[in-house]
């Protein structure tokens, strides 16, 4: 698929590396503009609605995560591109698809560029398609560890489990379920399941995905009509179930 692109660079030397790269080795990237200023790179990005935003760290009137903080639903993949690595926890925590330092590496370039084209692909291919029919089930048995004893639970019976403090909800078809249990402790415990941790908050039987809905991270829709939120750095696991 096409990608189409914007830079957020104030440095013209460098807009202009970025732009060379681009038509020269990164093929099935449209650029759509440039823009040297946190405001002209709003502006822009609201405008074209692009798939990937390359953006460097340090601008006049303002920083990448000023610019990243006003849009909080973004729907683009974003590359940091900076001289600096001690940026790289802040890209991290505001869902980077890729970091690059400068100066740029061609091929590290065009492995980040084909990083974001794999997340398209499958987003575009999953919105609003119905995934029941995937050959994918959760079959086995969990103990549920309960005061005065334990539960044995049909692994496929789980819908999701949500994080409660030190406690998890177990969601069935018709009842909820609380174990003093985190819910790190039944991520581990259903590793060899396909369960998938889609947020801080939630850890779906990917079985019952019915829907997926693109954004910044997105949102699934299961089989009992629950809809969960997706964040941003747990998007490529998800999708990772639906080849």
């Amino acid at each position: 698929m096409e990608l189409r692109a914007i830079i957020v660079e104030d440095e013209a030397n460098s807009r202009e590396i970025l732009r060379s790269y681009l038509g020269k080795y990164c093929e099935g990237v449209q650029l759509l503009g440039e823009a040297g200023n946190i405001e002209q790179g709003m502006a822009l990005i609201q405008k074209h609605a692009p798939d990937i935003v390359f953006l460097d760290v340090e601008m006049p009137f303002g920083n990448a995560f000023d610019l990243l903080d006003q849009l909080p639903e973004r729907s683009f993949e974003t590359i940091f591109v900076t001289a600096y690595n001690q940026y790289a926890m802040d890209a991290l925590n505001h869902h980077a698809a890729y970091y690059l330092m400068k100066p740029i590496n061609i091929d590290e370039m065009v492995k980040a560029v084909e990083y974001v084209r794999a997340i398209k692909e499958k987003e575009n291919a999953l919105e609003g398609q119905v995934l029941k029919t995937k050959p994918i089930k959760a079959e086995g048995k969990i103990t549920l560890p309960q005061q005065d004893g334990f539960q044995i639970l049909d692994v496929g019976d789980i819908f999701f489990c949500k994080a409660d403090d030190n406690y998890t909800e177990i969601y069935l078809e018709r009842k909820k379920i609380v174990v003093s249990k985190t819910l790190k402790y039944f991520e581990d415990a259903l590793q060899s399941y396909p369960f998938a941790r889609i947020h801080k908050s939630y850890l779906v039987n990917v079985a019952e995905v019915v829907k997926y809905k693109k954004g910044k991270g997105g949102s699934v829709t299961l089989s009992n009509g629950k809809e969960l939120s997706v964040s941003a750095s747990k998007k490529a696991e998800l999708l990772s179930y639906f080849q």
